[in-house]
């Protein structure tokens, strides 16, 4: 049977034959770097958003808001949870043999791994489907994306990364500690079983699926907004459009570049394990990489503002000496702004007005 295996002794097998050396103070150093540089990014955005909530609370931006708040929170939570418990690990000199003896502490860092890993990306993609369902329909976003139906959505996507995570637990199937010695996952040595591929196909087809879906979202809201810029006669819209499209751009590239790496290795692991070449080494290198995204998503989303990039213009025009773009005065933030241009564009009640202008001027 396939939980035949003492779970105890499941996460050790792989420390007969272990290939992967890693120089231990380089890998602590790594370790403190990313949950330092992590918990502080994240703190920091969950300040802004904070200050940001109490200052503008218009029911347009409460689901933008709680979404951020929400994908913000979980990343902090991932750092504290995984980087403490990788230190531990680092500090007890990786002897797993001696403070894991039932395993209890190698599932408890996979299921983190996994949820922590997963969640952040469903996320991502929702925030990409909702701000292009407000961006594309203003109207049907401003009557149906309540907060109600944006709180469970966050409710049923946790839920959903929690069943991926506790699945091999309630298969009988031990996380593994991987070569490094430095974490837990899936099996990724020596897989010959069906049900250790599909979790690693499981995992990696997700995570892409919902890079896919927050690409394809994005592609569509941009070319919404620059649409909607070049055909807009106002003036007060160009500068919030320039600002939702870096912002777009730079989410669609930090989540691909930093995730993808992980998310291809785990799949070729998946469908043919004997014949792949990919080490220990490319796997953590990889790891860290994924890493990155979850310390680069409050930046991009709550950092990379009109502020930043208004003093970002400046400095390349005073470098470059011509004038690219007018900048025009910036207003709240781009959130509204596009559903305020946007709504105004495809209201109905706004074209019935114009429609009875001319009528009233001829009756007087």
């Amino acid at each position: 049977m396939n939980g035949s295996k003492s779970p105890g002794l499941a996460g050790f097998g792989i420390f007969k034959n272990t290939t992967c050396h890693t120089e231990k103070k380089i890998s602590v150093f790594f370790s403190i770097i990313f949950m330092t540089v992590g918990i502080l990014s994240n703190s920091l955005a969950i300040a802004i958003l904070m200050k940001a909530y109490q200052r503008f609370r218009q029911k347009s931006k409460a689901s933008f808001l709680l979404l951020a708040s929400s994908l913000v929170v979980t990343d902090l939570f991932g750092h504290l949870i995984n980087g403490a418990i990788a230190v531990f690990v680092y500090a007890s000199d990786k002897d797993w043999i001696r403070f894991n003896q039932s395993n209890i502490l190698c599932s408890v860092f996979g299921i983190c791994m996994v949820f922590f890993g997963l969640c952040p990306l469903f996320l991502g993609s929702v925030m990409a489907v909702e701000r292009c369902i407000g961006v594309t329909k203003p109207i049907f976003h401003s009557t149906k994306m309540t907060s109600k139906h944006v709180k469970m959505m966050l409710t049923m996507v946790c839920l959903f990364a929690v069943l991926i995570a506790l699945l091999p637990i309630l298969r009988f199937r031990a996380y593994q500690i991987q070569a490094s010695r430095t974490w837990c996952f899936y099996k990724t040595e020596h897989v010959e079983d069906w049900e250790d591929r599909f979790y690693l196909l499981l995992f990696s087809c997700l995570g892409l699926l919902a890079l896919a879906i927050s690409f394809l979202c994005n592609a569509v809201t941009g070319i919404t907004l620059l649409r909607v810029k070049f055909k807009s006669q106002q003036r007060q819209g160009r500068s919030h459009h320039f600002e939702m499209i870096i912002q777009l751009l730079a989410i669609m590239c930090v989540s691909c570049i930093c995730w993808s790496p992980f998310l291809v290795t785990m799949a070729r692991i998946g469908i043919n394990e004997s014949h792949s070449k990919d080490t220990c080494e490319t796997i953590l290198f990889a790891l860290r990489m994924a890493t990155w995204n979850q310390i680069l998503d409050p930046w991009v989303y709550i950092l990379l503002r009109k502020a930043v990039l208004k003093n970002l213009y400046k400095i390349t025009r005073g470098c470059c000496g011509v004038h690219i773009i007018n900048l025009h005065m910036w207003e709240l933030s781009s959130i509204k702004n596009s559903l305020k241009v946007a709504a105004i564009s495809e209201s109905p009640v706004s074209s019935k007005q114009i429609n009875l202008q001319p009528l009233g001027s001829a009756g007087q």
